[in-house]
């Protein structure tokens, strides 16, 4: 047998239960498994699935996508075919009209017949190793793999989890996050590619009630978090694609929540952590030079008042606003009184370039017979005095110490340069909680 490194469900024909989808959304939804680590046995008897979803939903976001200028692939406007790239934002919405009444009744966190091959061709991640055999797994370990291309035909109910099971698969699969068995960038790659192996399950059953926002929220602070911790890793040489590609699949997991809340949203309520994720995405955008492939950023300020209105957007807009202006000490401060961990996580990147800006400002702008206190100058750019001396070296500017031990910037230097990489110094004052949970 021919190992593609991903997993094709056996060519039969599709069998297993049907459901009768309602256009309108449930009026109450199932409270969430209460289950958090799989076991041996099934984690959901499929006869007992509750599947509430808008058959069109996914349809209607195609739609959208094309008339916002969003990031589908070109080919997404062709006719549908037999094989298709179910990948979240990617194509999935067209592979929907062939899977409208799936239901997914597959009791484990990964198929048998998968597991069963996976074994067969020893293609088993660290994590689903049995015992560290690479040829043994268990149904408490084995993880669905994501596939890139699926045939309509071949899809069985057998072959799909039910909400209830994908629910305790991410559960399981972010709780790896607390491991520190392994580098983060191994235990990032494993999660991130079971978490669109999720969202293709979520998108082949049509399934887009409030349990799965809950879903998508923790799957973009898994996307997030990672943003920030993989620019901290520096043993592979992989690390710059990982992170490109990580922030590919934050764009579409943000664009596809949005579209969430718009599909479950009632009368003029919004969801608890509506802003935040909203603002996430206008912080996406801070440089002009990134460009991230989504929906235009205008469009985003479409939202209902109240999201444009709330702490959490306000924030993101001005912090957008001081970068573009190059407004350094306001951007710095802002994000020290008001950022929460996840828009920190964002915009993390851009504080020491906003740094350096400031010091270009200082040293090119200063008088040359008046150095300037470096303890001045780390109080401005809420940094340690050691680190602001760091700093300084970094960017080619040499420092100086007066008879009395006070150290000084002389301006004027013309060997300023902007650093490339470097260490990401601390931002003095801030109160982020580091040890965050997806609890």
């Amino acid at each position: 047998m021919e190992n593609k490194g991903l997993y094709d469900p056996p060519r039969r024909r599709r069998s297993g239960p049907t459901a009768n989808h309602s256009s309108s959304f449930p009026s109450s939804i199932e409270s969430s498994s209460s289950s958090t680590s799989p076991s041996n046995k099934p984690l959901h008897n499929p006869s007992r699935n509750a599947r509430p979803s808008n058959p069109n939903f996914y349809r209607n976001i195609n739609t959208n996508r094309n008339r916002d200028n969003s990031t589908l692939p070109n080919n997404h406007h062709s006719k549908t075919t037999n094989t298709h790239q179910p990948e979240e934002g990617d194509g999935e919405e067209n592979l929907l009209s062939s899977f409208s009444s799936l239901v997914g009744t597959c009791p484990f966190m990964c198929p048998v017949e998968e597991r069963a091959q996976r074994e067969r061709l020893r293609d088993l991640s660290v994590f689903e190793r049995l015992n560290g055999s690479h040829g043994k797994t268990s149904p408490s370990l084995a993880v669905k793999k994501f596939c890139r291309t699926i045939s309509t035909k071949n899809v069985q109910a057998s072959d799909v989890r039910p909400l209830p099971v994908l629910e305790d698969t991410l559960s399981y699969l972010l709780n790896l996050l607390d491991s520190d068995e392994h580098p983060f960038e191994v235990v990032h790659d494993f999660i991130f590619d079971r978490t669109r192996s999720i969202r293709q399950d979520l998108s082949m059953q049509n399934i887009i009630n409030t349990r799965v926002i809950q879903m998508f929220e923790k799957m973009v602070k898994f996307h997030v978090m990672s943003h920030h911790k993989l620019r901290r890793c520096s043993g592979s040489l992989n690390i710059s694609s990982m992170h490109h590609l990580n922030m590919e699949q934050l764009m579409k997991v943000l664009t596809s929540l949005y579209h969430l809340y718009e599909a479950n949203r009632n009368s003029h309520t919004t969801y608890e952590n509506e802003a935040e994720f909203c603002s996430l995405y206008v912080l996406l955008h801070l440089s002009s030079d990134s460009k991230p492939a989504g929906e235009p950023l205008s469009l985003w300020f479409r939202h209902r008042s109240p999201i444009l209105k709330s702490k959490k957007m306000c924030f993101a807009r001005r912090v957008l606003r001081y970068y573009r202006f190059g407004n350094y000490k306001r951007f710095i401060h802002i994000i020290a009184a008001e950022a929460s961990y996840l828009q920190y996580c964002m915009v993390e990147p851009f504080i020491n370039e906003v740094r350096a800006l400031a010091l270009s400002c200082i040293n090119y702008g200063g008088y040359k017979l008046y150095p300037y206190p470096l303890e001045d100058l780390s109080n401005l750019l809420m940094m340690k005095e050691s680190d602001m001396e760091s700093f300084c070296r970094d960017c080619g500017l040499e420092t100086s110490t007066d008879e009395v031990g006070k150290k000084f910037l002389p301006t004027k230097q013309t060997t300023f340069s902007h650093p490339k990489g470097g260490v990401n110094y601390c931002l003095v004052g801030s109160e982020f909680v580091y040890g965050e949970s997806f609890g």
